[in-house]
């Protein structure tokens, strides 16, 4: 969903923000790192990205009060993206924000991390985006080094792993009026002090635009395929392969996703329909997330779902068929005197 290789870091704030419940206290910087080291950048877009190329879900600001322009981290963002000549002074006001949200006593303190990226892609587009980070696990490496005629060791304590990113949100600069596009990592461990980061620093819902529409009825029915449909029907995994094909073919022959329309065009049985609505139901309540009855379909979310939607029938560890039309075109039998399952295929030239 989220790639990095063409981006670049523009500029770098960085802040320490200590717990406010525990009394200690927060030092702002008064100028923006200097950006002069290649190497140093690579390894700072490794770090601040590269988590973000298995997030799946993308959030919004929003605002109780339904004024935007009230959500602190959307107002100081803003701001950046209007006036990047404004960069260092908004990262201050961003990293007090944080401060003064941190009143849960467990909360670490650490380093926050405010970035300016360029060419950053979300969902097939490239945008400018600004990054919010906090770093607060330290761990101790070794250092081996040549000395006279061997090798020396030495240790540094206190250091970040660049492969561990405690913290972050990614804001793009698109879709302003509903609230950015805004990707969020927390690897906090427990939810009360895990909760400050997303619902107070932030304060995020969940998107719910045609992508997200899309891609959640998707996988929706992907699951309800592969995991449902054998508790209440008898199939075969060819004949489970042909539902998300025609799925498939449903969603990108069609500009605009009609549930009823769906039902009799890919599941086509009244039983079938009828146990994929409770399914979707079902998914709705646990994780409070609606799903409409009608939407337009979104290309980009259809080209990601297809990655994961298997048109592959593995036989043993011999052979696999992929089944990409027709599946009257394959036959599945039993052999009794190899005491065996088979399938016959049909074709007319081979390639």
């Amino acid at each position: 969903m989220i790639f990095y290789q063409e981006a670049s870091l523009g500029r770098l704030a960085i802040h320490h923000i200590g717990n406010k419940a525990q009394d200690e206290r927060f030092v702002l910087s008064e100028k923006p790192v200097e950006l002069h080291d290649e190497l140093l950048s690579k390894l700072l877009l490794q770090y601040f990205l590269a988590p973000y190329e298995k997030v799946p879900e993308v959030y919004r600001f929003f605002h109780g009060n339904d004024d935007l322009n009230l959500n602190e981290v959307y107002h100081f963002v803003t701001a950046i993206f209007d006036d990047q000549e404004t960069f260092q002074e908004n990262s201050r006001q961003l990293a007090k924000h944080l401060y003064e949200v941190s009143n849960h006593p467990k909360i670490k303190a650490g380093e926050l991390y405010i970035a300016y990226f360029s060419n950053v892609q979300i969902e097939g587009e490239q945008h400018d985006a600004i990054g919010i980070f906090k770093s607060e696990t330290k761990e101790t490496y070794l250092k081996v080094y040549p000395e006279n005629d061997g090798f020396g060791v030495s240790y540094e304590e206190q250091a970040i792993n660049i492969n561990k990113l405690d913290k972050g949100c990614l804001i793009f600069n698109t879709n302003k009026e509903e609230g950015y596009k805004v990707a969020v990592i927390d690897k906090t461990n427990g939810s009360e002090q895990a909760v400050y980061w997303k619902d107070e620093f932030l304060k995020l819902r969940v998107r719910n635009d045609n992508y997200n529409q899309t891609a959640n009825v998707m996988g929706v029915y992907k699951n309800f395929v592969t995991e449902k449909l054998d508790d209440e029907f008898e199939m075969s995994k060819a004949d489970k392969i042909d539902l998300l094909n025609r799925s498939m073919k449903y969603f990108k022959e069609k500009d605009s996703f009609d549930m009823k329309e769906f039902g009799e065009e890919v599941i086509g049985n009244e039983q079938g329909i009828a146990t994929f609505l409770n399914y979707k139901k079902d998914y709705e309540n646990e994780f409070e997330t609606a799903i409409p009855d009608s939407f337009d379909i979104n290309d980009a979310a259809v080209k990601k779902q297809a990655k994961v939607y298997k048109s592959v029938l593995k036989l043993d560890k011999n052979f696999h068929i992929y089944i990409h039309g027709n599946k009257d075109l394959i036959e599945k039998g039993f052999d009794d005197g190899k005491a065996m399952n088979y399938y016959k295929v049909f074709f007319k030239e081979e390639a």
